[in-house]
């Protein structure tokens, strides 16, 4: 299981270092200040949450407990909520912003969930 997190935290880095260099490179003249403010946000949300995902992996394997569950609610929170992100700022349907609460509430109830597992093994 903690390999599979750890591949998806990697991927995940990978991804948000190469969306934003796409947006600071490719986008910057096609997207206005609001979009690339949206597309930062996202950014930075993925990559901050990619590390979260390496984090429960090594955490699972260091310590030996099953962190199967907050590594892919977290997974969850990163397709929501910077997928939502990604898509308003390409298609400005202002609708999708309605999503992106619920990936960031599996980003709190990931962490939350990964603390009471440390702190109960």
């Amino acid at each position: 299981m903690y390999r599979e997190i750890i591949i998806a935290g990697a991927l995940n880095a990978f991804l948000a270092v190469a969306l934003g260099a796409f947006a600071a490179h490719g986008l910057k003249q096609h997207f206005g200040e609001y979009e690339l403010r949206i597309w930062q946000t996202a950014v930075d949300y993925q990559m901050a949450h990619a590390l979260g995902l390496i984090l429960i992996g090594l955490l699972a394997k260091t310590l030996d407990i099953d962190l199967a569950i907050p590594g892919w609610i977290m997974l969850a929170g990163i397709i929501l909520f910077s997928g939502s992100l990604y898509t308003l700022s390409l298609t400005g349907v202002k609708t999708l912003g309605m999503v992106t609460p619920f990936g960031g509430m599996c980003f709190l109830i990931a962490w939350v969930w990964l603390a009471v597992s440390v702190y109960k093994n």
